[in-house]
């Protein structure tokens, strides 16, 4: 891959340390749009936003600046299936480049360029005719605000930069991975990506007693982990967040692209305070019976008690391009938008999950892993099946 390993227009505030990062409320380039159209005298409200570049499926390494913009629509009233353009505006005129149907959750969901000669585009789109409704169109929305990342991180060379370091690199009962520590062998920078492995401890050859809820699964090698982070050098108190990422295979580890606060208030229970764990994407496994991806949030609630949110994503096939597409073939852009009110999610532009609930208000870095914790250690099928590995091609912050 070609390119800087950072690139940074923010770079002095995102390299200095990550408490004293301060942002201000995030919301992307948008627009609404109130039509009353012929058909029946309808009012049809219209909502166009500009997301950045987080559409990139593909099964090789390639460029983040390559990726393709996300363009979200909605239509309301809502009609499942109608069809719309997206327009892009060349000129004096305005050209079709893609079209869709307005889903079930009422988006209409695009995937665009982000820029034209080094020039920021401008987009539309229009709701043709359906089931009573007339057309409509929007106001248009450019893609500039989102064009030049803060930070970026195209894993060139063949070293990790200096804003990583490894996570956890201790064995650790309470952490539920006392069979399993994180280590800079398990972690290879080549080819444009860096590489995140499940492979065994070359330091140890006893076994470890795996144990899910206090049994014993059985007795296994020690691992080793990949494990990185940035805390300390880069970190965003909203935005976006996005990882081009090619999972492991195998069930027995979980790969994970994850935030967590720079910095919280003592002895506080509001996430606006403490900030919250923000797991963008975790992965369990091709065969998992789930689907294998989830999306967690980690708070506090005002007792001051820890509160889980998210779930395993509903039907994650309907996020792959095609049948021969997969997790662990082909690379896949995961991000979140991180606003103060809430969190959305999304594979490829497409939404998978958003919530209110335990927003950070605090700056968070980024963490990127693939760790085997005791209790899943079992549903590898045997040590023989190590190495397991994930793929991150490149990582991306947006500060709003």
């Amino acid at each position: 891959m070609s390119g800087r390993r950072v690139l940074a227009t923010s770079l002095a505030a995102l390299l200095m340390p990550a408490s004293l990062v301060i942002a201000t409320e995030a919301s992307s380039a948008s627009d609404d749009t109130t039509v009353t159209t012929s058909a029946r005298q309808a009012k049809q409200r219209v909502k166009l936003q500009a997301l950045p570049q987080i559409v990139q499926q593909g099964k090789g390494e390639a460029s983040a600046n390559s990726a393709k913009a996300g363009i979200t629509a909605t239509i309301k009233p809502a009609k499942v299936g109608r069809p719309a353009q997206l327009q892009m505006k060349s000129g004096s005129k305005w050209r079709t480049v893609s079209k869709t149907r307005q889903n079930s959750k009422g988006r209409f969901e695009f995937a665009a360029k982000a820029s034209k000669n080094g020039k920021a585009i401008d987009y539309r789109v229009v709701g043709l005719p359906y089931k009573g409704l007339g057309k409509v169109t929007s106001k248009s929305v450019s893609t500039q605000r989102w064009l030049s990342p803060s930070w970026t991180d195209e894993f060139s060379g063949s070293t990790l930069g200096a804003q990583w370091s490894h996570r956890a690199t201790d064995y650790s009962p309470e952490s539920l991975r006392a069979c399993s520590k994180a280590s800079p062998a398990a972690v290879k920078v080549s080819g444009g990506a860096v590489h995140l492995s499940v492979m065994k401890d070359p330091a140890r050859s006893d076994k470890c007693v795996a144990k899910k809820d206090g049994r014993s699964t059985g007795r296994y090698a020690y691992r080793v982990n990949g494990h990185i982070g940035a805390e300390g050098h880069v970190s965003i108190k909203y935005g976006f967040a996005a990882a081009r990422i090619k999972t492991h295979k195998r069930r027995g580890q979980h790969g994970g692209f994850w935030m967590q606060p720079a910095a919280s208030v003592a002895g506080a229970t509001n996430p606006k305070l403490t900030g919250a764990e923000i797991d963008v994407i975790e992965y369990f496994g091709d065969k998992h019976p789930q689907g294998g991806l989830t999306s967690f949030i980690y708070s506090k609630n005002s007792k001051g008690q820890d509160v889980k949110t998210g779930s395993w994503i509903k039907n994650p096939t309907s996020f792959l391009k095609n049948r021969r597409d997969g997790w662990s073939k082909n690379y896949h852009v995961f991000s979140v938008e991180w606003t103060p009110r809430m969190y959305i999610f999304r594979i490829d532009g497409k939404e998978t999950w958003r919530t209110k609930v335990g927003v950070s208000g605090q700056p968070e870095f980024p963490i990127l892993s693939l760790l085997a914790s005791d209790y899943e250690i079992s549903q590898l099928g045997g040590d023989s099946r190590l190495p397991q590995t994930m793929h991150v091609d490149w990582i991306r912050l947006w500060q709003a």
